[in-house]
Parts: structure tokens; sequence; C-alpha cells
């Protein structure tokens, strides 16, 4: 560091230890107030992605259902949105190429969603279980489905 002279004082002009320390703990105290925050919306962004691939699972299976007259079994899963079913019931007019380009999503967690048809609320439904990946739960481990869905 260089030393600067004014009215014949001499001084360094570099930062010492403790201002240094100073400002480290000063980021360590902002580091923990705001890394709470930020790590509660990545679970927000997780269960808002769930609900808009079940909202979009759901318009997916409508046109199935509107071509073939028939929701996909729980047997053919929602892999009948991928490939033709060999199955009962068969699909009179499936799609060429499938009803989903990007293939099936897989929940936010990295599990499959759970389908069934007919299903307990409805023609079908939808669910994922959330982060812990097992029924029920709170908070982020609770199970989204397309009946819960606003």
């Amino acid at each position: 560091m260089g030393r600067n002279i004014c009215s014949g004082k001499v001084w360094d002009s570099g930062f010492t230890l403790i201002e240094i320390m100073v400002v480290i703990v000063i980021l360590g105290i902002l580091a923990l107030s705001v890394a709470p925050k930020l790590i509660g919306r990545t679970d927000d962004a997780k269960i808002t992605r769930a609900k808009t691939d079940i909202g979009s699972l759901e318009t997916t299976l409508e046109l199935y259902r509107l071509d073939n007259g028939v929701y996909p079994s729980t047997e053919q899963g929602l892999q009948a949105l991928i490939e033709a079913p060999a199955t009962a019931p068969v699909p009179k007019k499936w799609r060429k190429g499938g009803y989903l380009k990007k293939g099936l999503p897989m929940d936010p967690w990295g599990n499959e969603y759970i389908y069934l048809s007919p299903g307990s609320h409805g023609d079908f439904d939808i669910a994922s279980y959330g982060a812990d990946g097992l029924s029920g739960g709170e908070d982020a481990d609770k199970d989204i489905s397309n009946w819960d869905v606003e």
C-alpha cells in the first residue's frame, strides 16, 4: 500500500484487519437474514410449478378424451399421452406424435405424477406427493392434486 503525506503526517491508505472483519460480520448478518427468505421461495416456486403441470396435464387429458372418447385407464397411465396404448381401452383416434411434445413431466421433486382413472374425486385424479414423496404432509411436503388446485 502507498503512503499518504498530508500536513506533514504519514498514514497508510489500506484497510485495517479490524475494518475488514467488521465488513465480513456485516455481510454475514445480511446473508443470515436474506437466505431463509430465498430458501422459502424455492419451495413456493416448486409448488407453483406442480400446480401448473397438473393443470397442463388436465388440459392434455381432455384433448385425449375428445379424440378417443375416454380417458386413459390407470393401467395405461399418463404414458398414454406419449405412446399409443395397446391395452384396453385402445384409443380410436390417437394423435400421431402424441399429446405432449416435451415428454411426460416429472414433479418438481423428481417423482412421477400419480394418475388414477376413474378417480376418487372425478373422472381422473392427478397428484404429486410433494417434497417428501409420501402421501400427506404439510408445507412443502403437502400433496398437490387436481381436485385441490384453485
